[in-house]
């Protein structure tokens, strides 16, 4: 792999750190299988790749995108918590529906930014492209990481942890459990419609198909973070999903540069697949390697 090839990886693997990271508080935190991901994803892109084209600032338009994402995920926690339709149809619905006003958005399948400003724009030049933008892409999933750290250790991020760890208990200690549950989805959205608008702006434009397969890839760095980083201190878990995300994109780049395997583009889904199924095997396998025996306990025969 070259060096060009890696940092891509990385950059890429970045990006999708923060859709593991909104991927992660909807289905860990808050046990909430959500698939709006897939309609969120291109939801911040397309909001994202607009306002850059009309003249405003990319700062502002990644801060749009994210505040769109929120009423994404808004809107499916509404449809559970207040109509009562099940979690995962909830989901599929938004996400159907968000195609459509994605195209609406964009008014045409495509945007393109091309020659447009961005937020990587002032940083970046042709003899530091390569890794100047996966740089700022670190800082930003760690002002992330570190924020979401400290939310989380506070009494809202603790109450909304409650919630996903055990809704009946945590309303018998007087939590408003369907209001968490809908600040904690639209918390997951907006990281992932932030990680869209950063993506239209490394990739170039905003296309209406970029959002296939978004909660694959989220959950897919979840397992694998988790897999090989097990822990329960908040601050390693978040950690995890980071480096599972990067981990998954140079996993995925190094099989498909491998002539002898001979995996070509249209292979990306099957190698998640079993990349994804591996993760999760690999921990069952782990503990029969490192089971430790027990003791058996003989009884002294009485004189």
């Amino acid at each position: 792999m070259s060096l060009v090839s890696f940092m891509g990886a990385v950059e890429i693997g970045l990006i999708f750190a923060l859709v593991a990271l909104g991927v992660w508080i909807s289905f860990r935190v808050l046990n909430f299988p959500d698939l709006t991901a897939d309609g969120s994803f291109p939801l911040g892109g397309a909001v994202a790749a607009v306002l850059i084209v009309a003249g405003y600032n990319p700062w502002i338009a990644c801060l749009a995108a994210c505040a769109t994402g929120a009423l994404a995920g808004l809107l499916t926690s509404w449809l559970h918590v207040s109509l009562g339709i099940l979690q995962l149809l909830a989901s599929i619905l938004t996400m159907i529906a968000l195609y459509s006003i994605n195209l609406r958005i964009m008014d045409a399948p495509n945007v393109s930014l091309l020659g447009e400003t961005t937020v990587f724009t002032p940083f970046v030049s042709d003899e530091n492209s390569y890794w100047m933008q996966s740089l700022i892409l670190l800082g930003i999933v760690f002002v992330v990481k570190g924020l979401l750290d400290w939310f989380f250790a506070s009494q809202i991020g603790l109450a909304l942890r409650a919630t996903g760890a055990n809704a009946r208990m945590a309303c018998a200690q007087g939590i408003a459990t369907g209001r968490y549950t809908m600040a904690g989805m639209a918390l997951s959205n907006a990281l992932i419609a932030l990680a869209g608008a950063l993506y239209v702006q490394t990739q170039g434009g905003a296309d209406i198909s970029m959002g296939i397969g978004t909660i694959v890839v989220g959950l897919a760095a979840v397992i694998i973070g988790e897999t090989l980083l097990p822990s329960r201190r908040l601050l390693i878990v978040t950690l995890a999903v980071v480096m599972g995300a990067v981990l998954y994109r140079l996993f995925i780049t190094l099989a498909l540069e491998a002539d002898f395997i001979g995996l070509q583009a249209q292979d990306l889904n099957l190698i998640t697949a079993v990349l994804v199924g591996v993760a999760l095997v690999l921990p069952k396998i782990k503990a029969k390697l490192f089971r430790k025996p027990i003791p058996v306990k003989t009884g002294g025969q009485a004189s």
